[in-house]
């Protein structure tokens, strides 16, 4: 690696993450492509090297694993290089709770929360003390949106969005960039792993991956902290975000609200 910026991506192999991996080596920086096919990633990284010309390094690791986890974020602290991190690699899953299996329910946490909060926790510290750098975690519509597809996936993209709200908080003004993007659906390989092909979908709804990306990035080029790409009217969000906001005093008084006593 050289001194120019570089960004750590997980989930990079395929979908949204390897879109992301040609963007920002576009954009100039040098790469840390974080996948368990340690084949796809070394493919992809031949690949940018040589269109983009910049330096490219593979992680093979299983975020899932503890030990493996353990090295990602023990880069992510250690390398002063590293001023992005995409919090990419996510675990979905589309049937209801009742239908799905708790070794997969709890996979879905590790990986959704557990893995992208330690990462998030390895960087900040650094970033903020350096006073710049980029955290961008991939969300989903489903965190605003929890009556669709499973429970549980939703409410791990909901933590996501809760956990990118709380961070610009404590690090925004500390220099340190971060944003929150919530796809739609996206034609990607999750889906199939899902347990519902992309082509099961109707098509009006379905995101092409790399128009997805593209407007995640122009979204943070504009200073957003929560990017919904699909979304007409961004004053919609605005809105509802304003409103949560205007609540805030109200949800911890001394005493219960009117319509609670009798």
């Amino acid at each position: 690696m050289t001194n120019k910026q570089t960004a750590l991506i997980t989930g990079a192999s395929t979908g949204i993450g390897a879109v992301y991996a040609d963007r920002l080596a576009g954009r100039g920086f040098n790469l840390v492509l974080v996948a368990r096919n340690a084949d796809k990633l070394n493919a992809l990284a031949a690949e940018l090297r040589s269109k983009h010309g910049v330096a490219v390094e593979t992680i093979a690791a299983d975020l899932a694993n503890p030990a493996q986890l353990a090295q990602v974020e023990g880069r992510l602290a250690d390398d002063a290089n590293i001023t992005t991190l995409v919090n990419n690699a996510g675990l979905g899953a589309t049937a209801p709770l009742i239908d799905s299996t708790i070794d997969h329910l709890d996979a879905m946490i590790d990986l959704n929360v557990k893995a992208l909060t330690r990462l998030a926790r390895a960087v900040a510290p650094r970033l903020a003390a350096k006073g710049s750098g980029t955290i961008i975690n991939i969300a989903s519509i489903v965190a605003l949106a929890p009556e669709l597809l499973n429970g549980v996936y939703g409410g791990s993209k909901a933590f996501v969005l809760a956990l990118t709200q709380s961070l610009q908080h404590e690090l925004g003004s500390k220099g340190v960039r971060v944003q929150a993007v919530l796809p739609g659906a996206i034609e990607t390989p999750f889906w199939d792993k899902a347990g519902v092909p992309v082509t099961h979908l109707p098509t009006g709804i379905v995101m092409q991956v790399d128009d997805l990306v593209d407007a995640a990035l122009a979204g943070l080029d504009l200073g957003e902290v929560i990017t919904i790409p699909s979304l007409p009217d961004a004053a919609e969000w605005e809105s509802l975000n304003n409103a949560r906001l205007a609540m805030g005093p109200k949800l911890s008084r001394e005493v219960p609200a009117d319509r609670y006593r009798r």
